[in-house]
């Protein structure tokens, strides 16, 4: 089956940094969309960034300060979190969508990877 891992959340202090990885197997990151989101308790979960091709959007509350990239080598995409708040506090998960020739509309979803900014 498809496989999502995210991994390199943790306890940062604000104005800290963290870079998120999110390794797939089975499917192959390149092809399709791949967004973070995160959800904190008790709140909608929320796009935070997506990686199209070349293409990146951004939620306005992380623009100039998260950057998404892929490693198609390696099959992973990172999310790197600069100048975190303690507002960005969530459970952040990778996603990814698409439809493939041979598989159909698919949606997936990681286990998720907790980010506590605090002091």
């Amino acid at each position: 089956q498809v496989q999502l891992v995210e991994s390199g959340g943790g306890l940062v202090q604000p104005g800290g940094s963290l870079r998120l990885s999110c390794a797939a197997s089975r499917i192959s990151f390149s092809l399709y969309p791949v967004g973070w989101y995160r959800q904190a308790p008790g709140k909608q979960r929320e796009l935070v960034a997506q990686i199209t091709g070349s293409t990146t959007v951004y939620a306005d509350s992380v623009k100039g300060r998260f950057t998404i990239s892929r490693d198609n080598a390696k099959n992973t995409v990172y999310l790197q979190m600069n100048s975190l708040k303690p507002e960005d506090t969530a459970v952040y998960q990778c996603n990814v969508r698409g439809t493939g020739w041979t598989i159909g509309t698919f949606e997936y979803w990681g286990q998720g990877t907790q980010v506590t900014v605090s002091s």
